[in-house]
């Protein structure tokens, strides 16, 4: 089963996908099975992974590489998805709360137009794939692009009232800040491609545990750029001013991310590079 690990993105990206293309045809109680559909079926194949993952011996990591993405003279990076003890516990996380936010979202948004309420589970299905591909991604650049897109989601989400102006505010202020962390982050890859040649968190690891001494002083600086990228994700001080303004969207939006998922990115993402801030 972990060989279907793709699914967790593939399934609500799917449901996304479908819901922009129908926004304007589909009935409420189309939306709601579409939306919610595709993230119960990512929680069941989620539930399937983690089982079998359980039983590898050790629960060894394993990764999934989908296909070549980047290819530039020596600098290559696959596609690559990585489950291990810290990614299982997120994905459950993240797949079952996801899931129970879908269907509370049915009923609280109901009186909205079936327009934008395919738009609105449309824009939660997007999330579910970035936050997902956020939490899988085997190497610094596959977390950048979840990474990303958790933040072009809430900008999304926070402003989907977008008509009132306040709430198109809080969403664009929401989307600058995290911009600046974002850049922090993007100079620490840039870096650690540098040092150690490679993206990939296991090469990182190895690198770091096989000569700990000759990179220690590049280790700093890499640190405290990532702790950057938390800082503006995590809404911590002293990039926590959007976080106020982010109530302005739905009620399950806030529950979402700003309580359970996407606040908690980087917290994720520092200890994924654990290995950095030993």
């Amino acid at each position: 089963m972990l060989g279907f690990l793709w699914l967790l993105l593939a399934l609500p990206l799917a449901g996304a996908v479908i819901l922009l293309a129908g926004s304007m045809r589909f009935s409420k109680r189309t939306t709601s099975v579409v939306g919610v559909g595709s993230v119960g079926l990512a929680l069941l194949v989620a539930l399937a992974c983690l089982v079998e993952f359980l039983q590898r011996p050790n629960h060894e990591p394993f990764q999934l590489s989908l296909f070549r993405w980047l290819a530039a003279g020596e600098f290559s990076v696959d596609f690559s998805l990585r489950l291990d003890a810290l990614s299982a516990v997120m994905v459950f996380f993240v797949t079952f709360v996801g899931f129970l936010i879908h269907v509370y979202s049915v009923g609280y948004m109901h009186s909205e137009s079936d327009r934008g309420f395919a738009r609105y589970f449309a824009y939660l299905n997007l999330f579910m794939f970035a936050m997902l591909t956020l939490v899988l991604g085997a190497n610094l650049l596959v977390l950048f692009v979840g990474w990303e897109g958790v933040g072009l989601c809430s900008y999304l989400l926070i402003g989907y009232y977008f008509t009132q102006d306040w709430c198109a505010s809080a969403g664009k202020k929401a989307f600058i800040v995290n911009r600046i962390g974002d850049f922090g982050f993007l100079l620490a890859i840039f870096l650690a491609y540098k040092v150690f040649g490679t993206v990939d968190f296991g090469q990182i690891a190895q690198a770091v545990e096989e000569n700990p001494t000759s990179y220690a002083g590049y280790l700093n600086a890499i640190g405290l750029l990532l702790f950057v990228g938390a800082v503006g994700k995590s809404a911590q001080l002293p990039l926590y001013v959007w976080l106020p303004d982010a109530m302005a969207g739905p009620t399950p939006v806030s529950a979402l991310i700003h309580a359970a998922t996407m606040v908690t990115a980087g917290v994720y993402m520092v200890a994924r590079t654990n290995v950095i801030y030993r």
